[in-house]
């Protein structure tokens, strides 16, 4: 499979799921063990949410980017070097972008409207995490583009962009810039580029366990047999070497 397909398989995915093999349940063998669970900052918190549950999940590389006010002293950069980084980018992919304004605007930024996500997509860009609300929601909803956001507010003021794929941090998600994100209405998380096609392999068979575990379940006649199933399953009690 080229990077391309395992990318649109992941979609198929949800993100929970995503997230038992790359880091969720270390003591499992199909969970890859790439972060310390909670110690390290792979995944998104509570304080955003998907604008687009209906649309599924999204899966591509990262590029990100830092909003913040305008400054006098640095003029450098602009919204065409973010779409200029996806050009460099392998796709499909997914904008992370942290929005930096002091505490009293940081509510108020309605940044990525209708304009801003039309170029997104036609650069090849399925989604974008953000910490900060957008606007223009039901604008966007047709193009299909999936949004994690803290909420939506329909305007803003003056805008600068700080920087251009260099390592980010959005709702407790650390990412560094050709990461893969994978996104849903749960949240999202990030893993290697290089370990995709491992956590593709991984995940189907974790869910192929799963599904086994809760035929078990249903199966079952009494809390007794449901406990023996639990306690026997490689699912929830991996075989240790």
């Amino acid at each position: 499979m080229s990077n391309q397909e395992i990318l649109a398989a992941l979609q198929k995915y949800d993100t929970p799921s995503i997230t038992n093999v790359v880091a969720t349940y270390p003591s499992n063998p199909l969970c890859l063990g790439l972060y310390n669970p909670w110690q390290e900052n792979w995944y998104t918190d509570q304080t955003i949410k998907c604008m687009y549950p209906e649309l599924g999940a999204r899966a591509g590389y990262a590029v990100t980017c830092v909003f913040g006010l305008p400054d006098p002293a640095y003029k450098r950069l602009t919204f065409g070097d973010v779409l200029r980084a996806m050009d460099d980018t392998a796709k499909p992919t997914v904008l992370v972008l942290e929005q930096r304004f002091p505490p009293h605007l940081q509510g108020k930024v309605g940044l990525a409207g209708g304009i801003m996500t039309t170029a997104l997509k036609q650069a090849g860009c399925v989604g974008v995490v953000s910490n900060g609300p957008s606007r223009d929601i039901d604008e966007i909803r047709p193009m299909e583009m999936q949004y994690l956001l803290s909420g939506i507010t329909p305007g803003h003021g003056e805008l600068s962009v700080w920087s251009v794929n260099t390592p980010v941090s959005v709702a407790g998600m650390s990412v560094a810039p050709g990461e893969i994100v994978h996104m849903d209405e749960n949240g999202a998380c990030k893993f290697p580029a290089d370990k995709m096609e491992t956590v593709l392999t991984n995940v189907q068979e974790m869910l192929k366990q799963e599904a086994d575990l809760i035929s078990q379940i249903r199966e079952a006649k009494t809390g007794a047999e449901i406990a023996d199933a639990m306690a026997s399953h490689s699912y929830v009690n991996p075989k240790q070497d």
